[in-house]
């Protein structure tokens, strides 16, 4: 499986118990989603590995305690503290009307309400304390915050997003 057909869920934060089981911290706002896995992706190296799950279940709301296969000590659990949790794209769940993945996105167009289309979108930086879009008007980059407010529509049959963003914002860029 390679990365680009995946969504990160998470990271192996640290271990549970004396026979290798440990706590994966859910990168999610619905961690109940996730509780009975069969298997998921670590990032061992750069590669996705496939770890199958005997058990698991939710613990204090962002964690998932879980067994693993084949990992029954302490020694087995500290070779994979810290390492990120994957699951195939198809297992995301369908969100609709203005709710969005930031993968899903990437190359649609932003269409601002005022001054029509901007640009497309290349990527989202989500490292920002406020997501941005980051989006190619021919040579030139537009960094434009994700802010609801701003967001009319997700137009996924269009490829488009419609905002109303305010004025300048475009402009100082152009």
């Amino acid at each position: 499986m390679r990365k680009e057909e995946c969504f990160y869920l998470g990271k192996i934060a640290k271990k549970f118990s004396f026979k290798g089981e440990v706590l994966v911290y859910l990168d999610t706002d619905e961690p109940e989603l996730y509780e009975n896995l069969e298997s998921v992706f670590v990032e061992c190296g750069k590669h996705l590995v496939p770890f199958f799950i005997e058990n698991s279940s939710i613990h204090k709301n962002d964690f998932l305690r879980v067994r693993f296969e084949d990992m029954n000590t302490e020694e087995d659990a500290d070779a994979v503290i810290g390492n990120a949790v994957y699951l195939p794209l198809k297992m995301l769940p369908k969100l609709e009307g203005n709710k969005f993945y930031f993968h899903e996105v990437i190359g649609f167009e932003i269409e601002d309400k005022r001054l029509g289309v901007v640009g497309k979108i290349q990527s989202v930086n989500d490292t920002t304390a406020q997501p941005l879009f980051e989006v190619l008007n021919g040579e030139v980059e537009i960094l434009i915050p994700m802010i609801d407010h701003f967001l009319l529509k997700i137009d996924r049959e269009n490829k488009k997003v419609v905002m109303d963003l305010p004025e300048g914002l475009i402009e100082m860029y152009l």
